[in-house]
């Protein structure tokens, strides 16, 4: 068994890689779109107007003689090869922050340590089940799924197409029934009986029960669509959905959900390729980890359109043009503030960053900006004030009323237990927070 762990956001030599050389020529230089499209599970899934992720990033870029990781992590197999990728900021084995980010976003119960080592399989397993009620939420936002289905019947109340050899079987001698089929518009289909497969399958889990209630409105309507579930015709059912995937744009978030069905009730990983020897993995963007996680610490100072969800779109121009999607929009206007979650480095956070920003706050009027970044120690926030003038007429000042601050929020190290890191964070998710209303002076919010 070869197993090696690297830090996303790092610079890794290749030779370093040499164990996993089958996976490595597997994964690397292909897009984060190519290995979703080739069977990868990737959340939150791609979309093409995606700013954080992008169908362009990769786990692994050649450069050189290095690869390049980039803010995914999760883990990746192809039979005895082992790939994770580790947050940067973990240590002594332990990814406590990967950890505490999917607990605070995905609001996973305190029921399963989700710090198993990574080389059991379980691991990716569990997660594949912490992130179902999110997936099944957000399916069923566009209601329960409904299509045509072929049902058979045998009765004298005949409607649709005979069917001669079924009927000659079941109705022989003639006492008044026919056997024959028809289509109809039904709610309980394939789909809905995989979903409900998959609920009846977590629901025996020692942790099931606490995991469902979180979404136990959609669980409720899931049952109630399929009122001829069988359990024994789970394998016909996962059969039916591997032949018939759900295509329609509509139903997107559909699709993903069946994908998710299809992982767990088959328990094995998302395979790629062809052939015996085939790669698995799940990846998390950390982008969107990072982002979801700091709009839980704002959320009351801050509106948070997402552009993943298409929710809260504003516009540059007039007659809708110019479709953008801030991080966070200030919800007081009277000193309205845009702020950026970065997951990177703050050496990494350059100009493409600094523009988009500074157009985000030109469209809102903003005089501040901010940029929520992950960092290691304490340092002080870098506050950059907006130039005026021009070198050309070598009249360039600082203005006094606009500026872009760099606010850092101090991931815990050195710490072995995870029980004190989570208290270490919820200490500085109340320092974070407090360097923001200090530094706009919002006095009226208290916490």
């Amino acid at each position: 068994m070869s197993r090696i762990k690297i830090k996303d956001n790092s610079r890794i030599p290749k030779a370093s890689l040499s164990g996993i050389s089958f996976l490595t020529s597997k994964i690397a230089d292909k897009t984060l779109e190519q290995l979703e499209n080739e069977g990868i599970f990737v959340f939150p899934e791609i979309l093409r107007d995606a700013d954080d992720i992008t169908k362009d990033q990769m786990i692994l870029q050649s450069v050189n003689n290095y690869y390049l990781s980039s803010n995914v992590m999760g883990f990746m197999g192809l039979g005895d090869e082992k790939l994770i990728v580790e947050s940067r900021f973990s240590g002594n084995g332990q990814d406590f922050l990967f950890q505490y980010l999917l607990e605070r976003v995905f609001d996973v119960p305190n029921i399963v340590d989700l710090e198993t080592d990574a080389n059991n399989d379980d691991r990716v397993f569990n997660l594949l089940i912490f992130i179902f009620p999110h997936y099944l939420k957000s399916a069923m936002r566009k209601g329960v799924f409904k299509t045509y289905v072929r049902k058979t019947y045998n009765d004298s109340n005949v409607k649709g197409t005979i069917d001669i050899a079924r009927h000659i079987v079941k109705n022989t001698p003639f006492v008044g029934n026919v056997a024959y089929s028809q289509r109809e518009y039904s709610f309980d289909n394939d789909l809905m009986e995989l979903i409900r497969d998959t609920v009846e399958f977590i629901k025996h889990k020692p942790y099931g029960h606490k995991l469902l209630a979180q979404a136990k409105d959609e669980v409720k309507g899931v049952v109630a669509a399929t009122p001829n579930y069988e359990m024994c015709n789970r394998q016909k059912i996962i059969d039916a959905n591997k032949t018939n995937t759900i295509r329609h744009a509509y139903y997107r978030e559909y699709c993903e959900l069946q994908s998710l069905c299809l992982l767990i009730l088959q328990h094995q990983k998302h395979q790629i390729g062809m052939g015996s020897k085939k790669v698995y993995g799940l990846l998390f963007d950390g982008a969107w980890l990072w982002e979801e996680y700091m709009n839980s610490i704002v959320d009351e100072i801050f509106y948070h359109p997402m552009n993943k969800a298409t929710k809260g779109s504003q516009c540059l121009f007039d007659h809708n043009r110019g479709l953008i999607y801030p991080d966070f929009i200030s919800r007081d206007s009277e000193a309205r503030v845009i702020a950026d979650a970065k997951y990177k480095p703050i050496d990494n956070i350059g100009n493409k960053d600094y523009l988009q920003v500074l157009a985000y706050m030109f469209r809102f009027d903003a005089k501040k900006g901010f940029y929520f970044y992950p960092e290691m120690g304490e340092e002080e926030d870098a506050v950059m004030w907006l130039n005026r003038g021009s070198t050309y007429e070598k009249n360039v000042e600082a203005r006094e009323d606009i500026c872009l601050i760099k606010h850092g929020f101090q991931i815990p190290t050195g710490i072995d237990v995870y029980s004190a890191f989570t208290e270490q964070m919820r200490c500085n998710e109340i320092k974070f927070l407090d360097g923001i209303l200090t530094s706009v002076k919002w006095e009226k919010y208290t916490f």
